[in-house]
């Protein structure tokens, strides 16, 4: 275990939990009991009644949202179940409030069919304005957030489809820049087909991407393949050149890499194979599919990973808190893909002049949550 993980458990056990709720007002005076419960509260409670839609005037949902998993993709750790996925819930709306002053409210379900996810999810919704779907499985979030989105009134998102592909999208911005090329012209290869791997693939096509070629376990997604799910079905039309294969063969003069699968996926001599000057983001976590080391001997231009102790870290929390703070506050209630590109097209404008070891902001920039939240409107 590292280093981290002995002091994370360290302090998550003196802590007993990372997160509290903290009072707006004081209650030390009966003239404040009155006002804040009874009788007062009746006042408040029969007037949002019958005026639901001013709730979020009187009520904490103007400033909520909940963070929502039922632990069955738990970052690199899989299926460990709604216990396990609690300190990373946690964490995320440790996230929430630092950097965006959100009140998060973590809430991780014993349930794992989407019916049941559904269901639980809508009867909650009242109490929140907003819904961060986190950790659960493909392809059951897809069917999850779809359903929700159209059935709730308030903004959801699935952060390990979105804010990912939000981020991938910001740093693709800049590093095109150094190298000096166009999206439009690049022949990107896709490690996953996960939610990530979806979401991103669907947001780069959305941007202008013209040649996008997405492995899983089994090979190139292509019209050769029997084997496919309806979601990847979907991706058939990004494969324009009809490759099929290995990932190998995919690589094959390729510029981009995106890797949101497995550790040590990718060697020097694989990277060899792609065209000059190759852009790598490998963000599997905590190991990435390469190293940047590695990568950059092996003629890598730009290197990105997940991780905090390389440059250029591609991390959902670029992007959630903004994303979020910009719909609460401005009443957004379905957050779209031209949120998303403007999302990205911001985060990428906080970097002046992109260097090959600095395509992204930091996470302690200050500009970024103020600055993407003006764009989510």
């Amino acid at each position: 275990m590292s280093d981290f993980g002995q002091e994370a458990l360290k302090r998550h056990k003196r802590l007993r939990g990372k997160i509290a709720i903290q009072l707006k007002d004081t209650l030390d005076s009966r003239e404040q009991l009155s006002t804040y419960y009874t009788p007062g509260v009746a006042a408040v409670s029969s007037y949002v009644a019958e005026h639901p839609d001013e709730a979020r005037d009187y009520t904490w949902t103007n400033n909520s949202v909940a963070v929502i998993s039922d632990g069955s993709a738990v970052l690199g750790l899989g299926r460990i179940g709604p216990y396990g996925a609690l300190p990373v819930m946690e964490g995320k709306c440790m996230l929430f409030k630092h950097f965006a002053g959100i009140d998060a409210v973590p809430i991780v379900l014993n349930v794992h069919r989407a019916d049941k996810i559904v269901a639980a999810v809508r009867a909650i919704a009242p109490s929140f304005g907003g819904i961060n779907l986190e950790d659960i499985a493909a392809p059951i979030c897809f069917e999850v957030e779809e359903r929700l989105k159209k059935e709730l009134p308030i903004p959801v998102m699935h952060d390990d489809q979105h804010g990912t592909a939000i981020v991938v999208l910001a740093g693709l911005i800049n590093a095109l820049k150094v190298k000096g090329s166009a999206i439009e012209k690049s022949k990107i290869v896709i490690s996953g087909a996960g939610s990530a791997g979806v979401a991103i693939a669907n947001l780069l096509w959305k941007y202008g991407a013209r040649q996008i070629l997405i492995v899983d376990s089994k090979g190139v997604i292509g019209p050769h393949r029997q084997d496919l799910t309806p979601v990847k079905k979907k991706l058939l039309e990004y494969n324009v050149s009809g490759t099929k294969g290995s990932l190998r063969a995919a690589l094959s003069e390729a510029d981009i890499f995106i890797g949101v699968s497995k550790a040590g996926l990718l060697s020097g001599r694989d990277i060899g194979l792609m065209a000059k000057d190759p852009i790598i983001f490998a963000m599997a976590n905590p190991v990435p599919e390469i190293m940047p080391d590695e990568a950059k001997k092996a003629g890598a231009l730009v290197v990105a990973t997940g991780r905090s102790d390389f440059p250029n870290q591609i991390n959902n929390a670029l992007a959630f808190p903004g994303i979020f703070r910009g719909a609460l506050d401005n009443g957004v209630k379905t957050i779209t893909d031209d949120h998303k590109i403007a999302a990205a097209k911001t985060i990428a404008a906080l970097v002046d002049k992109p260097t090959p070891d600095c395509i992204i902001p930091a996470l302690s920039d200050k500009r970024l949550v103020p600055a993407i939240a003006k764009v989510i409107v």
